[in-house]
């Protein structure tokens, strides 16, 4: 339940700040299809400091990891992003969170290197262009 709990919360936050992105960015709820339980979410916005390239990241209950919910919507995310125009999205992920660089990897995202410039920590970089 703590986890479910703490879901709903991120995901609050996400609708309080979704006023300020503009479409195509955007949050979604991950709800599973079969029972309308809630999953996690997922986040397409703009990569800060410099808010010129597209962030695709999600979240997924850590009572559901490892299941595919993250792989599977990001995946239509990610096809729904460029129907909009989008030409590339990166996605960024700590060094030791293997969860992250391998939902990455399973999405197609290429890797292309490590960084320091997003988010004040070092961070791999994948990047994702329309087949």
């Amino acid at each position: 339940m703590a986890d479910i709990d703490a879901m709903r919360s991120v995901l609050h936050a996400w609708i309080e700040a979704g006023p300020n992105l503009i479409p195509p960015a955007g949050r979604w709820a991950i709800v599973r299809a079969s029972d309308g339980e809630l999953v996690g979410g997922l986040s397409l916005k703009l990569l800060p400091p410099f808010e010129e390239d597209f962030e695709l990241s999600w979240a997924i209950r850590p009572d559901l990891w490892g299941r595919g919910y993250a792989t599977e919507a990001s995946g239509a995310v990610t096809r729904w992003a460029f129907q909009q125009g989008i030409e590339e999205l990166f996605a960024v992920a700590r060094p030791r969170n293997e969860r992250a660089i391998s939902v990455a990897r399973r999405l197609g995202m290429e890797w292309v290197g490590e960084t320091e410039k997003y988010y004040g920590m070092r961070l791999q970089v994948f990047r994702m262009r329309p087949a």
